[in-house]
């Protein structure tokens, strides 16, 4: 029914976070890269992108099931849970299967994130004993 609202809602804050810390990033004012780091490491701005890019999709197509199966309607109050008196119970799935959606698109996220780092770790490491070698 409205399950879809909570990984948007998690994309809009995540957006906005992203922005603000590319800003940030944009202005110097996060950590400088270290004197023996000589591979470009991801910018953390970057791979929240990644977050909002599984967010917004994840949403835009459960949105577009949900307006499939005339769970959602384009007049007000846009869901049929609620015109119909069925609020308690649209609550109730946003909270279990909305939540978890959330959890769970966030959760790989943050495995993404973890190998990517890992990547980053073993390429500046042969980097610098491939240097120390040499």
């Amino acid at each position: 029914m409205a399950c879809f609202t909570v990984p948007a809602t998690e994309a809009i804050i995540t957006t906005i976070a992203a922005k603000i810390i590319k800003s940030r990033e944009a202005k110097g004012l996060t950590k400088k890269p270290e004197a023996g780091d000589e591979i470009q490491k991801i910018k953390f701005s970057t791979k929240l992108g990644w977050l909002n890019n599984m967010l917004w999709g994840g949403s835009a197509l459960l949105a577009f099931e949900h307006v499939w199966h005339g769970e959602v309607v384009p007049f007000f109050p846009f869901l049929t849970a609620v015109s119909d008196g069925n609020a308690a119970e649209m609550l109730h799935e946003m909270a279990t299967a909305g939540v978890s959606m959330a959890l769970l698109v966030t959760a790989v996220w943050g495995v993404m994130v973890g190998i990517s780092s890992i990547f980053e770790k073993r390429q500046n490491n042969s980097i610098n004993t491939g240097a120390a070698l040499a």
